[in-house]
């Protein structure tokens, strides 16, 4: 505690107690580093500054704001969170536990983490890295990835967490894991806790916590389609639980043999587009999860006859310049909608 007090990172979720700022980070920091994090933090409280005005925001709205720091679903539990609080509770965050880890994405460790730091609750955390800095003091060989593993963590962390200052404890021990009790190359020499540490003691700091093999890495071969019209691009929304709700190029994943020519016209149909589709000869790399791909980009031109177009827009009832269904033509600097990391990328011409 003395450590962190005197080296504590001045962040701006730490210059309060307001439950739903402290949450938002929360939300944020999962599988996000601080750096990445911070300026989606302060953006996102200038457009939604409480739950009430998160609540009243439309869906598409909350991720375009969170665009580009990705994991969406976090984004749409804590917007689902924000209206059940505003519904049910007043606007005002629920600080009972029971209560709090019933709203969508509030799971064991928010929980715990908001409370700590908001009321002082003397609730334990267990994230990556508590997880490795118990695991290196106490040589235990425990993954926070393996359900046996995880429950003596969990146990462990249980029983140290004090009644005073509860939420700095919790902290003090993340930041104690992210600045140097590193995963790789940890300073031991600046560590507090070094005479105390029996990994170090045992010369075997690196072999705690075990790793756990990694999930094989996917290669995929995706054809995607830049189709224009005037200084506008159409983008299409992706339906599913892969990033769902957010807009890219129109595109599809090929399989051997798959002519993307023929598989990209397929894709542009339902939409009530029909352009003429040539290859570009770029290609985009982009790793997303356990996912690697190779997108070939086919540059698309409307065809002179715009029957399809027509057609959709008879069957909505809609003008002549109606956008397609479940897809819009936007302008590629200002698309006005949540976009993928990919289509960010492509419309940048990276």
């Amino acid at each position: 505690m003395r450590w962190y007090d005197a080296n504590r990172r001045d962040l701006p979720w730490r210059r309060t107690r307001e439950p739903y700022r402290v949450w938002l980070s929360e939300v944020m920091l999962q599988q996000t580093q601080v750096a990445t994090a911070l300026p989606y933090y302060e953006a996102f409280l200038d457009r939604f500054p409480s739950l009430a005005s998160l609540a009243a925001a439309s869906e598409p709205h909350v991720l375009a704001v969170w665009s580009g720091l990705g994991y969406y679903r976090r984004a749409r539990q804590l917007h689902a969170a924000a209206r059940i609080v505003v519904r049910d509770h007043g606007g005002h965050v629920p600080l009972d536990a029971a209560t709090f880890a019933g709203l969508p994405g509030v799971g064991r460790y928010t929980t715990a983490a908001v409370l700590s730091i908001c009321i002082d609750r003397p609730l334990a955390v267990l994230d990556g890295n508590v997880a490795r800095v118990l695991s290196r003091l106490y040589a235990l060989p425990a993954a926070i990835r393996d359900p046996r593993g995880a429950k003596r963590l969990w146990a462990l962390a249980e029983s140290l967490v004090p009644a005073r200052r509860p939420g700095d404890w919790n902290q003090a021990l993340m930041e104690l894991g992210a600045r140097v009790c590193t995963p790789r190359a940890p300073d031991c020499a600046a560590c507090p806790a070094r005479r105390a540490c029996r990994a170090y003691a045992l010369g075997r700091v690196a072999e705690f916590p075990p790793v756990r093999p990694r999930r094989r890495v996917e290669a995929v071969r995706r054809a995607v389609a830049l189709v224009t019209r005037g200084d506008r691009v159409l983008l299409a929304r992706r339906e599913g639980a892969l990033l769902g709700g957010l807009w890219e190029p129109p595109g599809v994943d090929l399989a051997n043999g798959d002519r993307a020519r023929t598989r990209l016209g397929a894709v542009l149909r339902p939409l009530g587009v029909r352009a003429r589709l040539a290859p570009t000869g770029r290609t985009v790399r982009h790793t997303i999860t356990h996912r690697a791909i190779v997108a070939e980009v086919w540059a698309g031109e409307m065809a002179a006859d715009a029957s399809l177009d027509r057609r959709a827009s008879a069957r909505r009832g809609a003008t002549r310049d109606a956008e397609p269904p479940r897809a819009r033509w936007v302008v590629r600097s200002r698309p006005g909608v949540p976009l993928t990391a990919l289509a960010r990328r492509l419309l940048r011409g990276d």
